[in-house]
């Protein structure tokens, strides 16, 4: 399994920008995927949500109305659109993938990518 992230960097408050997350060694059009972060003082939270399809999500209180999850499985690819950042949103973003076996799993997760809302 691998995960590959990108399209993060620095932007201003109130702009922009778009992750991708490539996904390979795993059929990727049968699983969920989930963007995390750290949070202040805490391991990874969940950003966002979407399940295999694209036709359901789920996002964080904190990013809700800003950020969109999406996904081309014809591309194993997963998105997060990121608008109306604000220094808050500054983090490494890391796209997950969890393999479930019974009441066992395993998380699979990329390298990250740095985003940095500053001015």
């Amino acid at each position: 399994v691998q995960l590959v992230e990108s399209g993060g960097g620095l932007v201003q408050p109130g702009g922009s920008l778009r992750l991708s997350c490539v996904g390979s060694g795993f059929t990727f059009s049968t699983y969920v995927m989930r963007w995390y972060r750290p949070a202040p003082g805490k391991e990874r939270t969940m950003v966002a949500f979407i399940n295999n399809s694209g036709g359901s999500t789920n996002y964080a209180d904190s990013v809700k109305g800003r950020f969109t999850i999406s996904r081309d499985n014809a591309k194993n690819t997963v998105y997060l659109q990121m608008n109306s950042l604000n220094p808050e949103d500054t983090a490494v973003y890391y796209c997950n993938l969890r393999r479930i076996w019974g009441t066992t799993y395993n998380d699979y997760w990329g390298q990250g990518t740095q985003v940095t809302v500053s001015s």
